[in-house]
C-alpha cells in the first residue's frame, strides 16, 4: 500500500510540473497550446536514449530540456506572429506528428541495446537506484521535512491572499467571490501535505527506488514552482500578463511582444520536457502510446481546475485530479454496473461534467482570478 501511495505522490508531482509549463504558456501569456504532450515526449525519449548511450544523467536531462525548448522555438517562430487559433492547430499537429514518428521509426536499432518504434525503450539507467546509508536516509527525511514546511507556508500564503481579495470584492458589491470554499480547499491541500509527509517518511525509512524518485520529483517541483513565482512577479512576468490581456498595450510601450511570447513558450516547453524525464523514470519503460493527446487534456483540466494564472492553483488542481483518479479507480469496479471498458469512458465523462459545473460555478478555478481568465475574452 505504501508503494502505491508513493507512486501516486510521484504522479501528482510529475503532472503538476507538466501543468505548470502549460500554465506559463496559457495562464500567464494567453498562448493556447493543445499539443503540450509533444514537449513531454521529447524530454522522455531524449533522456532515455542518451542514458542508454552512456551519457551522464544530468547531461541527458539537459539535452532533453534543450530539445523541448528547441521545439518551442520552431513552433513559436512560425506561428506566434499569427492569430491564436493557428498556434492551437499547429501544436496539435506537431504533437501527433512527433508521436507517429517515435511509433514508426526504426533507425535506433543499430545500437542493439533496445528496440524502437512500437517496442518503446527499455532498460535505461535510473537515478537514485541505490541503497543509501543511514546518514543519507536522515538527510533525505530532513529534505522532505523542509519541503513539507515550505509547501504549507506557500499554500497558506496563496489561500490568505485569495481570502482577502474575496472579501474586498464582496465589500465593494462586485461579483462575489467565495472565500469560505477557498479555505476548504486549503484544508484539503494541507491534509494532502500531511499525507505526503507521513507516507514519505515511511517510504524513505524503508528505501526503494520509487521512494527516492518521489523525493526528487517533489524537490524539483518545489524549485520550479519557486522559480516561476519569482519570474511571474518580476517585470518580465508583468509583461506576460499585459500581453495576455491586450498585447497592443505592451507593444505601444516599446516591448517586443513576439520575443516575450517566444520566451514563455520555450520555457513552458522545457518544463514539460522535464516532466517527461520524470515520467520516463517513473514508468521505467516508455512506449509511444504513453504520450497520447489525452495527457494534454489532463494538463488543461488541472490548470482550469486550480485556476489559470496561479501556480499554487495548478499544484492544487493536480492534487484534486489525482485524488479523483485514484478514488474512482477503486470505487467504480465495486459498483459492478459497468465493465472495465465502460468504466474508463465513464471516468472521463465525469471529468468533463465536473469541468462544466466548475465553469458555471467558479469559471476562474479554485485559486484563480476571474478578471485574469483568458477565456473571458
Amino acid at each position: 500500500m505504501v508503494q502505491y501511495l508513493v507512486s501516486l505522490i510521484t504522479s501528482v508531482a510529475i503532472y503538476a510540473l507538466f501543468a505548470l509549463g502549460l500554465n506559463l504558456q496559457w495562464g500567464f501569456t494567453g498562448l493556447i497550446n493543445f499539443g503540450h504532450v509533444a514537449f513531454m515526449t521529447l524530454g522522455a525519449y531524449a533522456t532515455a536514449q542518451l542514458s542508454l548511450l552512456g551519457v551522464p544523467v544530468i547531461i541527458a536531462v539537459g539535452v532533453g530540456l534543450f530539445f523541448a525548448a528547441l521545439l518551442g522555438l520552431l513552433i513559436g517562430t512560425s506561428t506566434l506572429r499569427l492569430r491564436e487559433d493557428y498556434l492551437a492547430i499547429v501544436t496539435i499537429g506537431v504533437s501527433e506528428l512527433l508521436r507517429l514518428v517515435v511509433n514508426n521509426e526504426q533507425w535506433l536499432n543499430q545500437y542493439g541495446q533496445w528496440r524502437e518504434g512500437s517496442f518503446g525503450i527499455q532498460g535505461y539507467p535510473l537515478p537514485l537506484n541505490f541503497q543509501p546509508s543511514p546518514f543519507i536516509s536522515i538527510v533525505m527525511i530532513a529534505i522532505l521535512t523542509l519541503l513539507a514546511i515550505w509547501s504549507e507556508w506557500q499554500l497558506w500564503q496563496a489561500v490568505s491572499k485569495q481570502w482577502k481579495e474575496g472579501k474586498e470584492i464582496k465589500d465593494k458589491s462586485y461579483q462575489p467571490n467565495q472565500p469560505i470554499s477557498i479555505i476548504i480547499w486549503g484544508i484539503i491541500a494541507t491534509s494532502f501535505i500531511v499525507f505526503v509527509y507521513v507516507n514519505g517518511i515511511i517510504a524513505l525509512s524503508n528505501y526503494t527506488y520509487q521512494a527516492g524518485l518521489m523525493l526528487l520529483s517533489l524537490l524539483i517541483l518545489g524549485v520550479i514552482y519557486g522559480l516561476l513565482e519569482f519570474l511571474v512577479r518580476s517585470p518580465w512576468g508583468r509583461i506576460l500578463k499585459a500581453i495576455r490581456e491586450d498585447e497592443e498595450i505592451p507593444r505601444a510601450l516599446g516591448k517586443n511582444v513576439f520575443w516575450y511570447k517566444l520566451q514563455a513558450f520555450m520555457l513552458g516547453g522545457a518544463i514539460a520536457g522535464l516532466a517527461g524525464t520524470f515520467f520516463a523514470w517513473q514508468i521505467t519503460t516508455i512506449y509511444p502510446t504513453n504520450f497520447e493527446p489525452l495527457l494534454t487534456f489532463y494538463a488543461w483540466i488541472i490548470v482550469v481546475l486550480g485556476g489559470a494564472g496561479n501556480n499554487a492553483g495548478t499544484i492544487l488542481g493536480a492534487i484534486i485530479f489525482w485524488a479523483y483518479d485514484s478514488l474512482t479507480r477503486f470505487i467504480l469496479p465495486q459498483v459492478a454496473l459497468l465493465d472495465s471498458t465502460q468504466i474508463g469512458a465513464f471516468r472521463i465523462m465525469v471529468i468533463g461534467l465536473i469541468l462544466m459545473v466548475l465553469m458555471v460555478w467558479r469559471p476562474q478555478g479554485i485559486l484563480g482570478k476571474k478578471e485574469e481568465l483568458t477565456l473571458n475574452r
